[in-house]
């Protein structure tokens, strides 16, 4: 019945994706997997391929969005949840419809008509001036999971009948005529429903019927006709309008307020472990798909089984695209609800973890050289009296340099390479536990590449270098005298930070190359707000409403140093007063040194904070606030999940000035006044704003309860008494050397490389043994420094490439035989610069794809395609609407594609090819 309705145009898929995502707190390439997994089914299963967006609900527009959405084919893109002030403005000036330019790189090649809802949104209005029952709504409110017994359900309208038909018809045409005047065509996209609606359609459709005759036998009278609609019609008879639009440009509609106390930017902040969890398992999936795809080239006769490992990926594709959801990572779910999505995350990662275990294993085994491993671990075995191997990979495709941590109960400790070679690293007390230390690695290792280090007790000279840690005095900041400072640096060869030891906060910040001091100081703030609906504005999961400043919230500050030749560790405890016995905030920030022969420019540019927080009070929002004396004209810019920076002026309003200049920071967000550039990555999403001159906070956790009926009715209320540990790098330097930095290095903290542990069999550890080189080493795989490996999977769909003969085989019922696909792999690329954004890094660049792969077989074709995979470029032409810019109407063709697998790669470009490798 599907395949019919579909045929038929009766039945539409629109998005396509496995949720309506979030747009504000989601990063690109998660986005990108949610839309990929939807699309691969739905052309697999019915060969249809979506082409209208239905982005109803989202917090709040992104300028990404726009631009996925051109570049999976589509023909339109609608939203709704704009500023209502805006939103009014835009109504009254017909406005809502524009054609919008989402990137301001890649410009017209992806733009896409835009269509606004109006001020009703995506609902029926509900009033009738004859009932005062809701309209429309004949199936009334549904109650799950117990439906009434007797079928009648809340607040069901008033039955159509012919003693109220014509008044029916009078409420439904004088709405359809407001919002006629709202829009420049004479068509009416009406929609007819709202949230859990036609849960009992045949109720709902027996009413509508009755009243769509009435209006089109009285269309005379009426001066309307109306039809039944897919989202694709509405469109179609918009484009068939021929009109010119107006262009917008890459500019967001965010944040998002629905009136003058409800500004939507507590979502950014809220579950914040939720919000983490959710990127680890993105970055795990990331690395298991190019370790899958590697060892099923590669060892074409290895012994895992493929169809139960592509189940294992699929458990974690699905759970990874499930949490994107707008009510999933924004936070603004129902603890039950939250932590179904947790269970599926972690359900999924231990498969990838087991997966990517099993793989070391099987490639390690099948050299048959005598060193079998017992067993591989995924998490630390903690067994600290026998040698254990760690096994690194990096999934990214280019060298990295960093420092992986590794946990032994023993301070004593060496690390060797496989060649039996010693390998700089630190161990230090853990901030953990009182029991373990952590011991730092020093790890070099090419793209998609694992290196296996052997981890031992002492035995031998070369022990790791065990760092010192001093204690300094608890300070009281209040009474700190603010003449005599007692400053000390902490010095790697980037930066020199200067701690002032009068209140044990940060003091300064010099970058070493230019010599450019900047004060910098750190204070941990809570915004107090309410939780009575009777005595104002609340904050809840998606809304902020601070009732006045935030407050700091410690009056003593500890210090300890714990100092390396690796590695300075600063630990910073936040008390409430000089005599409290626990702190609820601490900081611990890391610098690193990098020894000679190794590539250190990422690590040495690095501030690495780490941040505790909680468990907090009740209704108390924490901030981190970094202020510097910076003349930043309070300019913000932070990041549209991770693909684009916006530029965010500090906006003065009427109410709420402070919550409406909050913004979602997905990767980056950053400062900067003429010369110098302060830059925080993160690893996962936050609220940030710049509340002063020279300022930047970031909330990093929120705790909250209010009485408001719909969220007590929903168990909203965001009672969060976890401790969250996030982490933020700074990067501070001249513009042109943080712009040549943070793209990377906001890569290298969302993809850490994976750690894994193994234990050798046999109880003779002989030393120093030299291992076996793995092929993995033999070909890493190294993109040029301005792109990025954004997918390198093998996805297992079934669907055939060719158009033609893939609805053939659908309407032949053959569409649900055979056994995955391990032959197609997905390779996406990523041009990580805007034009002129530098000078070198923002030009084109080639790409060789057949070479780049050489190591891992023979590339034997490559097929260019549309994002999510279910269009061959070179067919799809999408609708061109008429702009004054471009004033003719017509298809845009996709971009030229590639010739024998070279493929010239423009500035925001995210180009997608399906790969076939020579059958070994």
């Amino acid at each position: 019945q599907v395949h019919q309705l579909l045929q038929e145009g009766r039945l539409e898929f629109v998005i396509g994706g496995q949720v309506m995502h979030d747009e504000a707190v989601t990063l690109i390439d998660d986005q990108i997997l949610q839309l990929t997994e939807g699309h691969g089914f739905l052309y697999e299963t019915f060969g249809f391929r979506p082409q209208f967006s239905w982005h109803v609900d989202p917090f709040g527009a992104s300028a990404t969005t726009p631009t996925l959405f051109a570049l999976a084919g589509f023909n339109a893109h609608l939203i709704s949840r704009i500023d209502y002030d805006l939103k009014a403005d835009m109504q009254k000036n017909k406005k809502l419809q524009f054609v919008w330019q989402g990137s301001p790189s890649l410009s017209e090649r992806q733009e896409i008509f835009t269509h606004v809802m109006d001020q009703y949104s995506y609902c029926t209005p509900s009033q009738l001036p004859f009932s005062n029952r809701s309209g429309f709504f004949w199936n009334g409110f549904a109650t799950f999971p117990d439906p009434p017994k007797d079928g009648v359900y809340p607040n069901m309208s008033l039955p159509v009948t012919g003693a109220n038909l014509h008044l029916y018809a009078q409420t439904m045409v004088a709405d359809i005529q407001q919002r006629a005047a709202w829009f420049r065509t004479g068509d009416v996209l009406w929609p007819w429903g709202c949230d859990k609606q036609f849960f009992n359609a045949s109720v709902q459709y027996s009413n509508m019927d009755l009243l769509l005759d009435y209006i089109n036998k009285h269309s005379d009278e009426f001066g309307v006709t109306v039809q039944y609609a897919t989202v694709s019609d509405y469109f179609q008879a918009v484009y068939s309008r021929n009109l010119t639009w107006e262009i917008r440009d890459s500019q967001d509609f965010l944040p998002y307020s629905t009136e003058p106390f409800q500004a939507w930017t507590g979502f950014y902040t809220s579950r914040s472990t939720l919000k983490g969890i959710a990127r680890r398992a993105s970055s795990l999936l990331y690395a298991g798909e190019s370790f899958f795809t590697q060892y099923v080239q590669k060892h074409p006769e290895g012994s895992i089984c493929k169809c139960k490992a592509l189940k294992q990926l699929q458990s974690l594709r699905w759970a990874v695209s499930e949490v994107q959801h707008h009510d999933g990572i924004t936070g603004t779910e129902s603890p039950k609800v939250k932590d179904m999505y947790m269970n599926n995350l972690m359900y999924g990662m231990f498969n990838v973890k087991k997966l990517m275990a099993s793989i070391i294993f099987d490639m390690n085994n099948a050299k048959k050289n005598g060193e079998v491993y017992s067993s591989i671990y995924t998490e630390d075995s903690g067994k600290p009296d026998v040698e254990q191997y760690v096994v690194v990979y990096n999934p990214l495709a280019w060298n990295i340099t960093t420092f992986v941590t590794v946990s032994v109960s023993n301070a004593a400790m060496s690390v060797y390479d496989e060649l039996g070679h010693s390998v700089p690293a630190q161990v230090q007390s853990s901030v953990e536990s009182q029991s373990t230390y952590d011991l730092y690695i020093l790890v070099a290792i090419s793209g998609l590449s694992y290196r296996k280090y052997s981890v031992k007790p002492l035995n031998g000279k070369q022990s790791a270098f065990i760092a010192r840690s001093v204690k300094y005095k608890r300070r009281d900041i209040t009474r700190a005298d603010q003449q005599s400072r007692q400053l000390f640096p902490v010095i790697n060869n980037c930066y020199q930070i200067v701690f002032d030891q009068n209140t044990n906060l940060m003091h300064s910040i010099t970058e070493r190359e230019t010599n450019q001091t900047v004060q910098l100081t750190q204070e941990f703030l809570e915004y107090h707000v309410n939780g009575d609906t009777m005595k104002g504005p609340i904050s809840d999961n998606y809304l902020f409403g601070p009732n006045a400043s935030a407050v700091p919230v410690s009056k003593a500050v500890g210090l300890e140093v714990v100092s390396g030749n690796l590695m300075t560790e600063i630990r910073q405890y936040f008390y409430s007063n000089v005599t409290s016995q626990d702190y609820i905030y601490a900081v611990y920030t890391r610098i690193y040194s990098v020894p000679e022969g190794y590539d250190g420019k990422l690590l040495c540019h690095r501030i690495e904070q780490e941040y505790s927080v909680g468990p907090l009070e009740l209704n108390r929002e924490a901030v981190l606030r970094t202020s510097t004396n910076l003349n930043t004209k309070q300019l913000l810019y932070t990041d549209n999940n991770g693909y684009q920076i916006q530029k965010r002026p500090f906006k003065a309003y009427v109410n709420n000035t402070v919550a409406r200049n909050y913004y979602p920071m997905v990767q980056t967000a950053y400062i900067e006044d003429d010369f110098t550039r302060l830059m925080l990555l993160a690893e996962r999403a936050h609220g940030v704003s710049s509340q002063g001159n020279g300022q930047v906070e970031v909330m990093l956790h929120r705790r909250l309860w209010n009485n408001l009926q719909w969220n007590l009715n929903n168990n909203l209320t965001l009672n969060d008494s976890s401790v969250v540990r996030p982490v933020i790098w700074l990067i501070l330097g001249t513009k042109a050397v943080t712009n040549t930095l943070y793209r990377t290095s906001g890569l290298a903290l969302e993809h850490r490389p994976v750690v894994m542990f193994g234990a050798l069999s046999g109880d003779k550890p002989q030393l120093p043994r030299q291992l076996q080189q793995d092929s993995v080493h033999d070909s890493p795989v190294t993109v040029p420094p301005n792109l990025h490996l954004q997918t390198l999977s093998i996805p297992g769909w079934r669907y055939s490439s060719n158009h033609g003969k893939q609805v053939h085989s659908v309407r032949m019922g053959k569409q649900k035989q055979g056994d995955a696909d391990f032959s197609r792999v997905l390779l996406r690329i990523r041009h990580m610069y805007e034009v002129g954004e530098d000078p070198v890094l923002s030009q084109p660049v080639r790409v060789d794809l057949k070479s780049l792969l050489k190591g891992w077989g023979s590339v034997m074709v490559v097929e260019e395609r549309s994002l999510t995979g279910t269009w061959d470029v070179t067919t799809l032409e999408r609708w061109k609407w008429k702009t004054a810019q471009y004033p003719s109407k017509g298809y845009f063709n996709s971009t030229e594609t590639s010739e024998d697998g070279i493929v010239t790669v423009h500035p925001k470009e995210i180009r997608t090819f399906f790969v076939y490798f020579q059958v070994q």
